[in-house]
């Protein structure tokens, strides 16, 4: 009897654990709309929260969807507290060294430049201005790589802080995806400057290195929801009819 119920006590105990890994938790910054940011009720919202149950739901997972900000959301991951990022991330080279990438979920963005109005900046004699752009992202790095040398980049922990130093007149011009600037730029506050740049790959998924199942189960939820016409589907609510770009 006693055997009976310890085979019964493990066989909980690994349903127990099946179900856990049922759970994915998936990280976002909240602070980067369309993308990602807190709706009202102060909950996620955005087109990676759209996808990312999309995505839970085509695999059969439970999504746990978390808020982390933006400088130590790789850290976190390859820690443990959660199990992909989904923060409109792009790939680069440099951050394949630490994490692991499923396949993307948005073609690059062409990143813009915006200042105030008439600001007259000139970037064929770009010298003495103060570059915004958040830290840790490919624009701070582009900026850091061709402005740092007559110029003085500063990097805001959201993109957010580095519109509201541009509005104070403590920062020139500011550096970050095209997505995020276009509807600022519509209610007149800043305008483009500049030609758009094209930095680092498509926007996807971050995994930690050991995970090779779990991105083989989104990867397949990604194919599906491709081919079926969803991801479009949200690129287009929530970047301005965007794309189509994978249904074929």
């Amino acid at each position: 009897m006693k055997k009976i119920l310890l085979a019964a006590a493990a066989i909980l105990a690994l349903s127990g654990v099946a179900q856990a890994q049922d759970t994915v938790r998936i990280a976002t910054e909240g602070a980067y709309a369309p993308w990602n940011f807190l709706d009202d009720a102060g909950k996620p919202a955005g087109y990676e929260i759209d996808l990312a149950n999309a995505i839970c739901a085509k695999a059969g997972f439970t999504c746990e969807i978390l808020t982390n900000e933006w400088d130590s959301i790789i850290p976190n991951l390859v820690a443990g507290n959660y199990d992909v990022i989904m923060a409109g991330m792009s790939v680069t080279d440099e951050r394949k060294q630490t994490v692991d990438f499923a396949d993307e979920y948005k073609p690059v963005d062409p990143s813009r430049f915006v200042a105030l109005p008439n600001a007259g900046i000139d970037f064929a004699a770009l010298k003495g201005k103060r570059v915004g752009a958040q830290g840790g992202t490919i624009q701070e790095g582009y900026a850091q790589e061709h402005f740092a040398a007559d110029n003085t980049v500063v990097a805001f922990g959201t993109a957010d802080q580095a519109m509201a130093d541009l509005a104070a007149g403590n920062l020139d011009i500011i550096l970050a995806d095209g997505a995020y600037l276009e509807p600022i730029v519509a209610t007149g506050q800043v305008e483009f400057v500049g030609e758009p740049v094209e930095i680092g790959g498509g926007v996807a998924p971050a995994l930690r290195k050991d995970e090779g199942e779990l991105k083989g189960k989104i990867n397949e939820a990604l194919t599906a929801l491709k081919a079926d016409g969803t991801v479009d589907t949200l690129i287009a609510k929530w970047f301005d009819g965007a794309g189509p770009f994978y249904k074929k």
